[in-house]
């Protein structure tokens, strides 16, 4: 596609999506219990969102680029934070004005700097986080009671790699790995625990390559849905995946609660991201209907409980200490997680449904099927980034 047409069709596209009579245009990829929450809080507040929910992932990503590159954006979008470095730079995205954020309570220190700093590009706020939304670790309440890994009623603290192993080894662990990027974001974690710098770290990296590897050779290695269902089902003891999946094992009634992702290494972190709005390019925005964008945002914000039901943290500090929030478990908790998050590196190749997550999700997940060695993953990896950073960035 040239870039007239390319710059034609995201005109097209937009004009399409943002056509509605009187509401302001409002672009996500929400869906199943996520799509439902959401139209709940569109719902819920006094300003008019025409939503639109766009298939998750690269369509989604592909769309928004195109329909801001020709000005023609809807009023509001979603971003996975981690996108930002990818859209922001390029143009794609308008900034807010922080004094309209401040008039509406929505200031740095009312949020987590480990997200509130990655919103921020040249100076300037170009999102506004929603929530956090990390790894964690499920575990089925009765298989680890009988493993003798519970006290009081609650998981006992794991740390370092011989009480994990030690654990999963005891209770069983189903691992969605398999064609899917949950081992970037296992090996991101694992890699940042040990303070690794920049994009790759070759001891670091290989120490983390080495653990999923001993990992993969005792656990129940699957794509992401036989991983559910052999958790739901009862047949493992631990799950490792992101909380996104927690409304499925409630409705499954499964005996199951949540802790933070252990700390195995030198450090807490844990691979996270976070849904985020933001003002996609429109030429000629016009300052009305911004200011009114703005004044959606904080009221989706104000409604981010509701959010937080599907096993998101909220961003918003009112809500995340809120007495309501506490008493949803076990939501609450692994709450800690926020302060710990780790978003992928701050590169336009990088995040959410990127080129990244999905070379090196399938490398790594090869680690832990045991078809590739860790050795011979780090050299697969060292090549995947060489080949990104060496790719033309899009202009």
């Amino acid at each position: 596609m040239d870039r007239r047409t390319f710059l034609l069709a995201g005109a097209a596209l937009a004009t399409a999506a943002c056509s509605g009579p009187s509401g302001l245009g409002y672009w996500n990829l929400f869906s199943g219990g996520d799509g439902s929450r959401m139209m709940d809080m569109v719902g819920a507040i006094d300003t008019r969102l025409d939503a639109v929910t766009l298939a998750w992932g690269t369509p989604y990503y592909t769309k928004l680029a195109m329909a801001a590159a020709g000005g023609r954006a809807p009023d509001l979008a979603i971003l996975h934070l981690s996108r930002l470095p990818g859209f922001a730079p390029l143009g794609l995205l308008d900034p807010f004005d922080d004094d309209l954020l401040a008039a509406h309570g929505l200031t740095p220190d009312r949020f987590p700097p480990a997200v509130w700093n990655r919103a921020r590009h040249d100076g300037r706020t170009y999102a506004v986080p929603l929530d956090t939304h990390p790894l964690v670790l499920f575990y089925n309440t009765e298989l680890c009671a009988r493993a003798g890994l519970l006290e009081n009623g609650r998981l006992k603290p794991i740390r370092g790699p011989e009480q994990l192993l030690a654990a999963f080894d005891k209770a069983g662990l189903a691992l969605a790995a398999a064609r899917d990027v949950n081992p970037w974001r296992l090996f991101w974690t694992l890699y940042r625990q040990q303070n690794g710098q920049g994009l790759l770290d070759d001891a670091k990296a290989l120490t983390a390559l080495r653990l999923l590897a001993k990992i993969g050779a005792t656990t129940r290695f699957t794509d992401n849905n036989a991983a559910v269902a052999l958790f739901g089902s009862g047949q493992a003891g631990f799950f490792w995946n992101g909380e996104w999946e927690l409304p499925t094992f409630q409705t499954q009634h499964t005996p199951f609660d949540v802790a933070p992702f252990p700390q195995v290494y030198d450090r807490p972190a844990v691979h996270a991201d976070s849904h985020s709005f933001v003002l996609p390019h429109q030429r000629g925005r016009d300052p009305q209907r911004t200011a009114e964008t703005v004044a959606a945002v904080a009221e989706l914000i104000g409604q981010s409980l509701t959010w937080a039901r599907g096993g998101h943290i909220p961003a918003y500090q009112p809500v995340a200490t809120s007495q309501e929030y506490l008493n949803l478990v076990p939501q609450a908790d692994y709450r800690s997680a926020a302060a710990q998050v780790e978003l992928d590196p701050p590169e336009w190749f990088a995040g959410a449904a990127s080129d990244l997550q999905s070379a090196a999700g399938a490398t790594i997940g090869a680690v832990l099927g045991g078809t590739t060695s860790p050795d011979g993953a780090l050299d697969e990896l060292k090549a995947t980034l060489v080949r990104l950073q060496n790719t033309p960035r899009p202009a």
